[in-house]
């Protein structure tokens, strides 16, 4: 039925089930959901109808026509990921708008408060509603591009590395060592920086995972695949 209409990008996102998170989950009996084997399955059906129908993969599961902005920042090495997924855009802000947003500022991160009342009250008086923010530090600023690189094209430049956050040989290897440790031949490792393999790249979203230094409680979020 989505094919029928010929969209132009899709992004393709399983449900996430985070009862802990969101109350009324609860209501969804856990056995009535399919396996992370399913998931996968009824995924990777989906993936084979997109591409038998001319759409391009983009990174882990957006979907594009070969027009369109997506793949053309794709084939030039200018796909960026931000909160949304994927974007061609390059712009180093984003402003989050309505409570619970997160705005990135090349100095860091802020979210707005996430009680629609405490975020209307803000407003009302002239004031940010900025709850909580972080601060990038150079090390945040090197992982997060490493961890945008391997969702956006499953690897990690070297080179780039090196040129624009003077990282040493020894530092990338210390960064890469445990994703080589964890994930074996599913990710190369080289002089040119780390790949993940085509057959490792549903794992690319656990990879960006050990290049986390805030890597979150297992129960914080669903399941990675």
């Amino acid at each position: 039925k989505l094919l029928a209409l010929s969209p132009d990008r899709v992004a393709l996102y399983g449900y996430a089930h985070v009862p802990w998170m969101s109350k009324r989950q609860v209501m969804i009996p856990e056995d009535a959901l399919p396996g992370n084997e399913d998931r996968l399955t009824l995924f990777n059906t989906a993936r084979d109808l997109f591409v038998a129908d001319g759409y391009a993969e983009i990174g882990i599961d957006h979907f594009a026509r070969p027009g369109d902005g997506l793949a053309v920042a794709q084939k030039a090495g200018r796909l960026r990921r931000n909160f949304q997924g994927y974007t061609d855009d390059g712009a180093q802000v984003l402003l989050g708008l309505g409570a619970s947003s997160i705005s990135r500022f090349p100095q860091g991160y802020a979210q707005n408060a996430p009680a629609t009342g405490a975020y209307t009250t803000h407003i009302r008086e002239g004031r940010l509603p900025h709850a909580r923010g972080h601060a990038f530090t150079p090390e945040d600023l090197w992982r997060g591009r490493m961890i945008e690189q391997v969702m956006c094209d499953f690897r990690v430049d070297a080179a780039e590395m090196a040129r624009d956050y003077g990282l040493t040989p020894a530092q990338l290897q210390q960064a890469f060592d445990p994703v080589v440790a964890q994930f074996g031949n599913m990710v190369q490792l080289g002089p040119w920086g780390l790949r993940i393999t085509p057959e490792g790249r549903p794992l690319a979203r656990m990879v960006a995972n050990m290049l986390d230094a805030y890597t979150a409680a297992p129960t914080s979020h669903s399941s990675a695949v």
